[in-house]
């Protein structure tokens, strides 16, 4: 199985889910994606994944990562691990995957569905992904 067709389960298994993708922290670049709505164009998808990267691994969050280091004397990096992010029309739940750090995945719902299903549908997803990522 790919991460393409693990994304396409995904949103499938899911009635309220819009997409899923894969994002490669170092480089934003879309490791794998599927979704259903006729709105994600690919240049909306790219840009999203680089906003994404940006929360988790973007310039103020390294400062903000550094200061904290030098606050508690010892090295703390890369301690974001999830983000959920709220719009008008959706959720969007974020996780780093434990095993492929410099990998996340992004889920895309509706806002009909509970927090915790979002939350639980995506963390059952990360190691099913995790062999797949670099």
């Amino acid at each position: 199985m790919k991460i393409n067709e693990i994304c396409t389960d995904i949103i499938e298994d899911m009635n309220f889910a819009l997409g899923c993708a894969v994002i490669d922290l170092n480089s934003g670049l879309l490791v794998g994606i599927a979704h259903r709505s006729p709105y994600f164009s690919q240049s909306n998808l790219d840009t999203a994944a680089v906003a994404a990267v940006e929360m988790f691994r973007g310039r103020t969050v390294m400062a903000i990562e550094q200061m904290i280091s030098h606050m508690r004397g010892k090295e703390e990096y890369l301690m974001i691990e999830e983000i959920q992010m709220t719009t008008k029309n959706t959720y969007h739940f974020m996780a780093v995957i434990p095993e492929k750090p410099n990998n996340m995945v992004v889920l895309i719902t509706t806002k009909t569905i509970s927090l915790g299903m979002g939350w639980s549908t995506l963390r059952i997803a990360l190691p099913k992904l995790a062999p797949f990522c670099s």
